[in-house]
């Protein structure tokens, strides 16, 4: 199992476990992180969830490099195995509390972009290193798009590895709505969400509803062009391998 989940009085703590990996996605974790979302959705004991990353290096670093996923010929269809990770890909309404430790990039913002809102411990960092690698980041940027100002989620998403955004820079910009302690990062999480557990479960359903009827007239209009601008823009798969292999560690956190 790479994906934890524990519930009490209401709220399901779902834990992204594999720290030795950043909490990198692979086909497995994407399969168990579905099953937990649609489980959710027909448990009435479950009213609010958290979603964290296991250790304190990482709350998830995307898609595993080392995944195997099989890709359609034609340049007319792509798979991607993130697309079905977020809770609201898979029709769950209850809301979701990121708890984010540590490092959250690129594939992260599949997850992000889905919860309600992010409380993010003082260790945290958020970029985006789909350009630096050759890649185009077109889901991740446009789920950033609905959290954070243009300004800012163009600068993460053109930047890629040369520049990390602080936890304090992604509070002020409203992308974080709490910075805490590491150590009370989970604690802080489970304290908001047991409180609206602890709600008329269709009110609070109908409220999540609402908020996200506001902006998914874009945000879908957006997302259907995503694999058009992917396939023109990707280098081919070893060219990408090459730039990551290469990569340095230098970067500006801001």
């Amino acid at each position: 199992m790479t994906v934890r989940v524990e519930s009490e009085d209401g709220v399901a703590l779902v834990t992204l476990d594999r720290p030795g990996r950043h909490n990198a996605i692979d086909l497995e974790t994407a399969a168990e992180l579905r099953c937990a979302w649609r489980e959710f959705r027909m448990t009435d004991d479950v009213r609010a969830v958290v979603l964290t990353g296991a250790g304190d290096r990482a709350f998830c670093t995307g898609l595993d490099r080392s995944a195997d996923v099989p890709q359609p010929s034609s340049p007319y269809a792509i798979d991607d195995p993130l697309l079905t990770v977020g809770p609201k890909a898979c029709d769950l309404w209850k809301p979701v509390v990121a708890a984010v430790n540590g490092m959250a990039c690129g594939g992260a913002f599949y997850l992000l972009g889905e919860s309600e809102f992010l409380i993010a411990s003082e260790t945290a960092t958020f970029f985006d290193p789909h350009t630096t690698y050759g890649m185009v980041s077109a889901y991740e940027a446009i789920g950033m798009a609905q959290r954070m100002p243009f300004g800012e989620v163009a600068r993460m998403s053109l930047m890629g590895t040369a520049e990390r955004l602080s936890a304090t820079r992604a509070c002020e910009i409203g992308l974080v709505s709490e910075v805490v302690p590491p150590d009370g990062l989970l604690e802080a999480a489970l304290r908001v969400a047991s409180i609206v557990a602890s709600y008329p479960t269709d009110a609070v359903q109908g409220t999540v509803r609402a908020v996200w009827s506001a902006r998914e007239a874009a945000r879908t209009q957006a997302l259907a062009g995503a694999p058009h601008l992917i396939a023109l823009g990707n280098l081919p798969p070893e060219r990408q391998a090459g730039l990551f292999a290469a990569r340095g560690h230098e970067f500006r956190t801001r």
